[in-house]
């Protein structure tokens, strides 16, 4: 059975840029947000880029509706806005999520599998970061969905 032990020790044999200088370091201003745990309660989803450099570059909760992303260097949460239609463990298909001057959309989808107890593989998604007055980032990500 695939566990969320293994999904983190992925993360952690990761390439880092550092370590492999030919890999992008994420598209403009958007960047890897290191090491994360699972919420205290509820479900997350663990999402990496999906460029060789394999980053973590958010991680979205159920419980509170949140997604951490790191913008310029500044690892922040932005709330939940809006969300559509479920796809399971607390996740809609598409989720909006603001702060400041930043509006996030994600739009994933999920596959549950028997190789993975608590949680569900994310299949497809797309990370959309959105700022007044600057380019629009549209990102490929993949990764896991954890729950405690």
């Amino acid at each position: 059975m695939i566990s969320l032990a293994l999904m983190l020790a992925l993360q952690a044999a990761a390439p880092s840029a550092a370590a492999n200088p030919g890999s992008n370091p994420g598209p403009g201003p958007l960047g890897a947000i290191g090491t994360q745990k699972l919420p205290a309660k509820g479900c997350a989803a663990y999402l990496w880029s999906m460029d060789t450099g394999r980053q973590l570059v958010a991680m979205a909760t159920a419980d509170p509706a949140q997604i951490r992303l790191a913008i310029d260097g500044k690892t922040n949460d932005y709330a939940m806005t809006t969300q559509s239609p479920a796809i399971g463990f607390g996740f809609g298909g598409v989720t909006q999520y603001r702060g400041g001057d930043v509006t996030a959309t994600l739009d994933m989808a999920v596959a549950v599998r028997a190789d993975i107890s608590a949680g569900a593989t994310v299949t497809s998604a797309t990370l959309r970061i959105d700022r007044p007055g600057r380019d629009t980032i549209v990102m490929p990500v993949g990764g896991l969905i954890g729950c405690v």
